[in-house]
């Protein structure tokens, strides 16, 4: 049973196997300790003089894989907690997504920040938060956020030779769940399917895409959520949904939602990250641009209330969408 921690972990071997370009850097990603969550455990013991230890400073480490993409090197920097992504901002507005604009295409900057992301481990309002949406607006850089249905580490190997800089991010509570594999058309208790593309949408049903109500939309760790709340609605309440599931959040391609919303007409978008200006804004302003006329209700967003993260489980609880706000958002829209 392959986890997504081990995907990841056994994607990185593989590439620092095949491809000499390959660095890795980050804060503690050495052994014997292998990094917060432990991905990069036993790789600096095969590859010693290609994985470094930092310093913590986040801004002069992104600075510096970004000067060695440059130079035609392909670094992977692991950011310990998402939420650190603010302390190398600057790094990649300005420079990492910029470069190959600034210097007329003669330079490539394929860089790849993993980095993991999102709460219900207590950690608190600086370690538990979902900022991706920080970064949806700069042009120049995509956003990979993987769930277990999709084959991490694949997409992790696609994203290192990706020549356009990536953020590449692994929600916690993703790491030790084993990954899903569609065969057949199957995977558990759905019907699945996905699409061809580089960075692939997956799309659940569990009555065979026939008949579904309901549209909702969502990506990585908010995924068992929507899986519990779609089997909810149907076995309680006879509602039948279909669920996507992109890997690539940015840019994302809205035709490859739109056959799902023109069955449906209806659209529900989950998220972990903050209601306000958030990623599901995004997509149901580009669902109101290209899918107009197959909406038969306004697009609802689910997503985290606007306050920092508590500490306490209670209260952490009350801040993150869970499995019956779903529900209950899928039944009013209906």
């Amino acid at each position: 049973m392959l986890t997504y921690a081990k995907s990841i972990n056994r994607a990185l071997e593989e590439t620092l196997l095949q491809d000499e370009r390959v660095y890795l850097f980050g804060e503690d990603i050495c052994d014997p300790y292998g990094g917060a969550f432990k991905i990069t455990k036993g790789l600096s013991s095969r590859f010693p003089e290609r994985i470094y230890n930092t310093p913590i400073s986040e801004a002069s480490i992104t600075g510096i894989v970004a000067g060695m993409a440059v130079r035609g090197f392909r670094p992977v920097l692991e950011i310990m907690f998402g939420d650190f992504l603010s302390l190398a901002a600057d790094q990649i507005l300005s420079n990492i997504s910029k470069f190959h604009w600034m210097y007329n295409h003669k330079v490539a900057v394929p860089v790849v920040i993993r980095t993991p992301m999102g709460g219900r481990r207590g950690y608190g309002p600086t370690h538990s938060q979902s900022i991706e949406k920080m970064f949806l607006g700069i042009p120049g850089i995509k956003i990979v956020a993987p769930s277990y249905f999709h084959d991490v580490g694949d997409l992790l190997k696609i994203a290192i030779q990706d020549d356009d800089p990536v953020l590449f991010i692994e929600h916690k509570l993703d790491y030790s769940r084993t990954l899903k594999t569609i065969i057949n058309g199957r995977v558990d208790d759905w019907f699945a399917r996905y699409t061809g593309d580089v960075y692939p949408v997956i799309s659940l049903s569990l009555t065979d895409f026939e008949d579904d109500d309901v549209t909702i939309i969502t990506y990585g760790g908010m995924v068992p959520f929507v899986e519990d709340a779609a089997k909810k609605l149907l076995f309680e309440e006879d509602i039948a949904t279909e669920i996507l599931i992109p890997s690539l959040i940015k840019p994302l391609n809205v035709n490859e939602l739109i056959p799902s919303v023109s069955k449906t007409g209806r659209v529900v978008i989950v998220e972990e990250g903050t209601l306000t200006n958030g990623w599901g804004a995004e997509i149901a302003a580009l669902l109101s641009d290209e899918g107009f006329k197959y909406l038969k209700a306004p697009v609802k967003r689910i997503a985290a209330l606007d306050f920092p993260i508590a500490n306490t489980k209670i209260l952490e609880d009350f801040i993150l969408p869970d499995t019956e706000d779903i529900v209950q958002t899928v039944k009013e829209i209906l």
